[in-house]
């Protein structure tokens, strides 16, 4: 059972409850995720199965899509509701035109300080466990993309609150996006809700439930949900081989693509499949020698 399932993590569950969950209905150990959601969040979670787990670090690569409520006046210690209030002010003075007018200063290229409380590793550890021991976390700012940033709703009060549909590039933290939008228009925010509606090729629209997977393994039909691996690389360019060349691709050996016959992809990572369209390698582009180079090699003769 080779493939990715387009899960719809509910709210309370860890990405790794969703693994462990999938890892008994499918009875199968090789199960993984690709671009962790907080318990607090629910929406998209790609699982990878089987060798379909060699290729997550590329769904972890891709954009993501998400709809956020954003809740002026207060601000928490970890950045959503479920941390520790730190700052609480009336904002109803806050408007939405002053909102739209702070909103393209978010967009494109730059650097955001992930929260304190997060998962990104410092010495060994995860920043959160660090920040509950109460030892000091010093985190870098990291480059992220912003995309798109859509008002979806504005509801005003003393604690207004703020929906938005947000694309952004992979190590995007919407919480601190919450936060550094509360701080610059002076009256504080955090992240009250958050679904995440598409990573990479993945749509929430598309997405099952664990639920509805729990039923397919019960009748036999988990085929039905389970996506081929090479979904997850639709954004790459892809190279269809004849047999001899497919055959040393299966051994991992390099191989030149005439690009008189066919044109040279301008990625410098390929999709490859053999004569009869099956999915067998990922290559790269090696500049020096000038032939691609088979990076990872499936050895399922079937489509995946």
């Amino acid at each position: 059972m080779d493939g990715i399932l387009n899960i719809n993590k509910p709210l309370g569950m860890t990405s790794h409850d969703v693994v462990a969950r999938v890892r008994k209905l499918l009875k199968q150990r090789r199960v993984g995720h690709a671009g962790t959601l907080d318990p607090a969040a629910s929406g998209v979670l790609p699982i990878c199965v089987g060798q379909g787990t060699r290729v997550a670090e590329y769904l972890s690569e891709s954009g993501k899509a998400y709809r956020a409520e954003i809740a002026f006046g207060t601000v928490t210690d970890t950045y959503d509701a479920e941390g520790e209030v730190t700052r609480s002010v009336d904002a109803s003075p806050l408007t939405l035109e002053q909102i739209e007018a702070v909103i393209p200063a978010f967009l494109g290229p730059q650097m955001q300080l992930p929260p304190r409380y997060s998962a990104i590793k410092l010495q060994g550890q995860a920043a959160y466990k660090l920040a509950r021991a109460g030892a000091e976390v010093i985190l870098q700012p990291r480059p992220i993309e912003i995309y798109r940033l859509h008002i979806l709703a504005w509801q005003p009060g003393p604690q207004p609150r703020l929906s938005l549909a947000i694309e952004c590039s992979k190590g995007t933290y919407i919480r601190s996006l919450a936060y550094d939008l509360g701080e610059r228009l002076g009256y504080g925010a955090h992240l009250a809700a958050l679904e995440r509606t598409r990573s990479g090729t993945y749509s929430l629209t598309e997405s099952i439930t664990l639920e509805q997977l729990a039923e397919a393994a019960t009748n036999n039909t988990i085929s039905t949900y389970l996506l081929p691996a090479d979904s997850a690389l639709k954004h790459h360019p892809a190279i269809q081989l004849d047999a001899i060349t497919a055959a040393r691709i299966l051994h991992g050996n390099p191989f030149h693509y005439d690009p008189q016959a066919h044109p040279q992809p301008s990625s410098e990572l390929v999709r490859i499949y053999d004569a009869t369209g099956c999915f067998i390698a990922i290559a790269v582009w090696d500049t020096e020698q000038k032939l691609w180079q088979p990076k990872k090699v499936f050895t399922s003769t079937n489509p995946l």
